[in-house]
Protein backbone atom coordinates (compact mmCIF):
# COMPACT_ATOMS: atom_id res chain seq x y z
CA UNK A 1 0.00 0.00 0.00
CA UNK A 2 1.39 3.40 -0.98
CA UNK A 3 0.33 6.16 1.41
CA UNK A 4 -0.98 9.46 0.16
CA UNK A 5 1.67 12.12 0.72
CA UNK A 6 0.04 15.41 1.64
CA UNK A 7 2.13 18.55 1.94
CA UNK A 8 -0.58 21.18 2.37
CA UNK A 9 -2.90 21.91 5.27
CA UNK A 10 -5.86 22.05 2.89
CA UNK A 11 -5.04 18.62 1.49
CA UNK A 12 -4.68 17.12 4.97
CA UNK A 13 -7.98 18.59 6.09
CA UNK A 14 -9.73 17.28 3.00
CA UNK A 15 -8.45 13.75 3.67
CA UNK A 16 -9.52 13.90 7.32
CA UNK A 17 -12.97 15.18 6.38
CA UNK A 18 -13.36 12.28 3.95
CA UNK A 19 -12.44 9.73 6.64
CA UNK A 20 -14.84 11.25 9.14
CA UNK A 21 -17.65 11.49 6.58
CA UNK A 22 -17.27 7.75 5.99
CA UNK A 23 -17.81 7.12 9.70
CA UNK A 24 -14.27 5.83 10.19
CA UNK A 25 -11.91 6.51 13.09
CA UNK A 26 -8.74 8.41 12.33
CA UNK A 27 -5.53 7.53 14.15
CA UNK A 28 -2.52 9.85 14.23
CA UNK A 29 1.19 9.40 14.92
CA UNK A 30 3.03 12.75 14.97
CA UNK A 31 6.76 12.46 14.24
CA UNK A 32 9.73 14.48 13.11
CA UNK A 33 10.78 11.71 10.73
CA UNK A 34 13.98 9.64 10.86
CA UNK A 35 11.64 6.79 11.72
CA UNK A 36 12.89 3.71 13.59
CA UNK A 37 11.40 0.64 15.25
CA UNK A 38 10.03 2.75 18.09
CA UNK A 39 7.98 4.74 15.60
CA UNK A 40 7.01 1.49 13.87
CA UNK A 41 5.51 0.28 17.16
CA UNK A 42 3.47 3.49 17.46
CA UNK A 43 2.22 3.05 13.91
CA UNK A 44 1.34 -0.60 14.50
CA UNK A 45 -0.64 0.36 17.61
CA UNK A 46 -2.44 3.05 15.63
CA UNK A 47 -3.12 0.62 12.80
CA UNK A 48 -4.75 -1.75 15.31
CA UNK A 49 -6.71 1.02 17.00
CA UNK A 50 -8.17 3.02 14.11
CA UNK A 51 -9.64 2.52 10.65
CA UNK A 52 -7.25 5.00 9.02
CA UNK A 53 -3.79 6.15 10.10
CA UNK A 54 -1.98 9.41 9.40
CA UNK A 55 1.71 9.89 10.18
CA UNK A 56 3.03 13.43 10.20
CA UNK A 57 6.67 14.08 9.33
CA UNK A 58 7.64 17.61 10.27
CA UNK A 59 10.84 18.88 11.88
CA UNK A 60 9.33 21.63 13.98
CA UNK A 61 11.66 24.63 14.25
CA UNK A 62 9.80 26.07 17.25
CA UNK A 63 10.96 23.31 19.58
CA UNK A 64 14.70 23.59 18.93
CA UNK A 65 16.63 25.80 21.32
CA UNK A 66 19.84 25.47 19.25
CA UNK A 67 20.13 26.22 15.54
CA UNK A 68 22.86 23.60 15.10
CA UNK A 69 20.59 20.91 16.57
CA UNK A 70 17.83 21.82 14.12
CA UNK A 71 20.28 21.78 11.21
CA UNK A 72 21.69 18.34 12.01
CA UNK A 73 18.39 16.65 12.85
CA UNK A 74 18.22 13.65 10.46
CA UNK A 75 15.87 13.94 7.50
CA UNK A 76 15.18 10.64 5.77
CA UNK A 77 11.91 11.11 3.92
CA UNK A 78 12.39 8.35 1.35
CA UNK A 79 13.15 5.74 4.00
CA UNK A 80 10.33 7.05 6.18
CA UNK A 81 7.83 6.75 3.33
CA UNK A 82 8.91 3.16 2.68
CA UNK A 83 8.42 2.25 6.34
CA UNK A 84 4.98 3.85 6.36
CA UNK A 85 4.03 1.96 3.22
CA UNK A 86 5.16 -1.35 4.73
CA UNK A 87 3.08 -0.70 7.85
CA UNK A 88 -0.10 0.23 6.01
CA UNK A 89 -0.19 3.97 6.76
CA UNK A 90 -2.98 5.66 4.81
CA UNK A 91 -1.53 9.17 4.57
CA UNK A 92 1.68 11.02 5.38
CA UNK A 93 1.35 14.67 6.27
CA UNK A 94 4.71 16.24 5.39
CA UNK A 95 4.33 20.02 5.28
CA UNK A 96 7.16 22.49 4.86
CA UNK A 97 8.01 24.98 7.58
CA UNK A 98 6.58 27.71 5.36
CA UNK A 99 3.29 25.80 5.12
CA UNK A 100 3.02 25.41 8.87
CA UNK A 101 4.35 28.87 9.73
CA UNK A 102 3.75 31.24 6.80
CA UNK A 103 4.70 34.03 9.19
CA UNK A 104 6.16 33.98 12.69
CA UNK A 105 3.31 32.95 15.00
CA UNK A 106 2.00 35.69 17.26
CA UNK A 107 -0.13 33.25 19.28
CA UNK A 108 1.55 30.19 20.77
CA UNK A 109 0.98 27.75 23.63
CA UNK A 110 2.84 28.47 26.85
CA UNK A 111 3.46 25.43 29.03
CA UNK A 112 3.34 26.08 32.77
CA UNK A 113 4.84 24.11 35.67
CA UNK A 114 4.83 20.78 33.81
CA UNK A 115 7.55 22.21 31.59
CA UNK A 116 9.66 23.65 34.39
CA UNK A 117 11.55 20.50 35.40
CA UNK A 118 13.58 17.79 33.67
CA UNK A 119 14.20 18.69 30.00
CA UNK A 120 12.31 21.97 30.36
CA UNK A 121 14.87 23.30 32.81
CA UNK A 122 17.64 22.81 30.24
CA UNK A 123 15.85 23.60 26.97
CA UNK A 124 14.15 27.00 27.28
CA UNK A 125 11.02 27.26 25.13
CA UNK A 126 11.24 23.65 23.95
CA UNK A 127 7.92 22.49 25.33
CA UNK A 128 6.16 25.69 24.28
CA UNK A 129 7.24 24.78 20.74
CA UNK A 130 6.12 21.17 21.15
CA UNK A 131 2.72 22.14 22.57
CA UNK A 132 2.19 24.75 19.85
CA UNK A 133 2.91 22.40 16.96
CA UNK A 134 0.91 19.54 18.48
CA UNK A 135 -2.07 21.85 18.96
CA UNK A 136 -1.72 22.93 15.33
CA UNK A 137 -1.42 19.35 14.12
CA UNK A 138 -4.48 18.26 16.10
CA UNK A 139 -6.42 21.15 14.56
CA UNK A 140 -5.29 20.22 11.04
CA UNK A 141 -5.48 16.41 11.19
CA UNK A 142 -8.49 16.25 13.57
CA UNK A 143 -7.73 12.69 14.70
CA UNK A 144 -9.87 10.66 17.07
CA UNK A 145 -6.78 9.16 18.75
CA UNK A 146 -3.06 9.93 18.78
CA UNK A 147 -0.18 7.69 19.83
CA UNK A 148 2.96 8.94 21.63
CA UNK A 149 5.99 7.12 23.02
CA UNK A 150 6.55 6.97 26.76
CA UNK A 151 10.29 7.54 26.22
CA UNK A 152 9.40 11.24 26.01
CA UNK A 153 7.60 11.08 29.36
CA UNK A 154 7.55 14.82 29.99
CA UNK A 155 6.25 15.50 26.49
CA UNK A 156 3.51 12.90 26.96
CA UNK A 157 2.44 14.41 30.30
CA UNK A 158 2.30 17.88 28.73
CA UNK A 159 0.26 16.68 25.74
CA UNK A 160 -2.21 14.90 28.01
CA UNK A 161 -2.66 18.15 29.93
CA UNK A 162 -2.84 20.16 26.70
CA UNK A 163 -5.87 18.25 25.42
CA UNK A 164 -7.52 18.42 28.84
CA UNK A 165 -6.99 22.14 29.40
CA UNK A 166 -7.86 23.21 25.85
CA UNK A 167 -10.72 20.68 25.42
CA UNK A 168 -9.18 19.16 22.30
CA UNK A 169 -11.25 16.05 21.42
CA UNK A 170 -8.36 13.62 20.95
CA UNK A 171 -7.68 10.46 22.96
CA UNK A 172 -3.98 10.29 23.84
CA UNK A 173 -2.46 6.79 23.93
CA UNK A 174 0.96 6.22 25.49
CA UNK A 175 3.15 3.40 24.20
CA UNK A 176 6.01 1.85 26.24
CA UNK A 177 9.58 2.69 25.26
CA UNK A 178 11.07 0.42 22.59
CA UNK A 179 14.65 -0.58 23.32
CA UNK A 180 17.59 -2.12 21.54
CA UNK A 181 18.62 -5.62 22.65
CA UNK A 182 21.19 -4.12 25.07
CA UNK A 183 18.64 -1.77 26.65
CA UNK A 184 19.40 1.50 24.86
CA UNK A 185 16.17 3.40 24.19
CA UNK A 186 15.53 3.79 20.48
CA UNK A 187 15.91 7.37 19.28
CA UNK A 188 16.37 9.17 15.99
CA UNK A 189 19.45 10.75 17.56
CA UNK A 190 21.17 7.39 18.11
CA UNK A 191 22.37 7.46 14.51
CA UNK A 192 24.66 10.37 15.45
CA UNK A 193 26.63 8.14 17.84
CA UNK A 194 29.99 6.71 16.86
CA UNK A 195 30.70 3.07 17.70
CA UNK A 196 32.47 4.02 20.92
CA UNK A 197 29.79 6.53 21.87
CA UNK A 198 27.09 3.93 21.26
CA UNK A 199 28.68 1.72 23.94
CA UNK A 200 29.14 4.65 26.34
CA UNK A 201 25.49 5.68 25.88
CA UNK A 202 24.36 2.62 27.87
CA UNK A 203 25.45 4.50 31.02
CA UNK A 204 22.07 6.25 31.15
CA UNK A 205 19.87 3.16 31.19
CA UNK A 206 22.25 1.58 33.71
CA UNK A 207 21.77 4.58 36.00
CA UNK A 208 18.00 4.21 35.70
CA UNK A 209 18.33 0.51 36.47
CA UNK A 210 20.34 1.43 39.56
CA UNK A 211 17.39 3.48 40.83
CA UNK A 212 15.02 0.57 40.17
CA UNK A 213 17.27 -1.87 42.07
CA UNK A 214 17.62 0.46 45.05
CA UNK A 215 13.86 1.02 45.27
CA UNK A 216 13.22 -2.71 44.93
CA UNK A 217 15.60 -3.26 47.84
CA UNK A 218 13.56 -0.90 50.01
CA UNK A 219 15.43 2.42 49.68
CA UNK A 220 13.15 5.46 49.94
CA UNK A 221 15.40 8.54 50.20
CA UNK A 222 15.19 10.02 46.70
CA UNK A 223 18.29 12.21 47.05
CA UNK A 224 20.47 9.32 48.23
CA UNK A 225 19.11 7.01 45.54
CA UNK A 226 19.74 9.59 42.88
CA UNK A 227 23.30 10.21 44.10
CA UNK A 228 24.13 6.50 44.04
CA UNK A 229 22.65 6.08 40.57
CA UNK A 230 24.44 9.13 39.16
CA UNK A 231 27.73 7.76 40.49
CA UNK A 232 27.36 4.71 38.23
CA UNK A 233 27.98 6.91 35.20
CA UNK A 234 31.70 6.60 34.49
CA UNK A 235 34.02 9.55 34.34
CA UNK A 236 34.59 10.03 30.64
CA UNK A 237 35.36 12.94 28.32
CA UNK A 238 32.51 11.64 26.16
CA UNK A 239 29.80 11.68 28.86
CA UNK A 240 28.07 14.54 30.65
CA UNK A 241 25.01 13.93 32.80
CA UNK A 242 22.59 16.82 32.30
CA UNK A 243 20.11 15.60 34.88
CA UNK A 244 18.85 12.54 36.70
CA UNK A 245 15.69 13.20 38.67
CA UNK A 246 12.99 11.31 40.55
CA UNK A 247 9.59 12.94 40.15
CA UNK A 248 5.85 12.40 40.46
CA UNK A 249 4.78 10.76 37.17
CA UNK A 250 1.73 12.99 36.76
CA UNK A 251 2.71 16.52 37.80
CA UNK A 252 6.50 15.93 37.38
CA UNK A 253 7.30 17.61 40.70
CA UNK A 254 10.42 16.27 42.43
CA UNK A 255 9.82 13.82 45.28
CA UNK A 256 11.88 13.48 48.47
CA UNK A 257 10.59 10.15 49.80
CA UNK A 258 9.57 7.29 47.54
CA UNK A 259 6.37 5.74 48.85
CA UNK A 260 4.29 5.48 45.68
CA UNK A 261 4.89 5.15 41.95
CA UNK A 262 7.59 7.53 40.65
CA UNK A 263 9.18 8.48 37.36
CA UNK A 264 12.97 8.47 37.19
CA UNK A 265 14.17 10.40 34.16
CA UNK A 266 17.54 11.43 32.85
CA UNK A 267 19.32 13.24 30.05
CA UNK A 268 22.88 12.37 29.10
CA UNK A 269 25.18 14.06 26.60
CA UNK A 270 27.23 11.49 24.70
CA UNK A 271 29.73 13.52 22.71
CA UNK A 272 27.59 16.04 20.85
CA UNK A 273 24.40 13.99 21.11
CA UNK A 274 21.80 14.47 23.83
CA UNK A 275 19.88 11.35 24.83
CA UNK A 276 16.92 10.97 27.21
CA UNK A 277 15.40 7.96 28.93
CA UNK A 278 13.12 7.14 31.86
CA UNK A 279 11.54 4.38 33.93
CA UNK A 280 8.37 4.30 35.99
CA UNK A 281 9.02 2.53 39.27
CA UNK A 282 6.65 1.32 41.99
CA UNK A 283 8.16 0.53 45.42
CA UNK A 284 7.44 -2.97 46.79
CA UNK A 285 5.08 -1.87 49.55
CA UNK A 286 3.05 0.37 47.23
CA UNK A 287 2.83 -2.45 44.69
CA UNK A 288 1.58 -4.95 47.27
CA UNK A 289 -0.94 -2.47 48.68
CA UNK A 290 -2.58 -2.25 45.27
CA UNK A 291 -2.52 -5.98 44.57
Amino acid sequence: MTPLVLDTIAGMRAFSAQVRAAGETLGFVPTMGALHDGHATLIERARAGAHRVVVSIFVNPLQFDRADDLARYPRTMDDDARLCARLGVDAIFAPSAAEMYPRPPACTVTVGPLGAHLCGAHRPGHFDGVATVVAKLFGIVTPHRAWFGEKDAQQLAIIRRLVQDLDIPVDIVGVPTVREADGLAMSSRNRHLSGTERVEALALCRALDSVARQVAAGATDAAAIRSTAAATIPSSPVLRLEYLEIVDPDDLDPVTTISTRVLVAGALWVGGTRLIDNLTITPPEAGSSHA
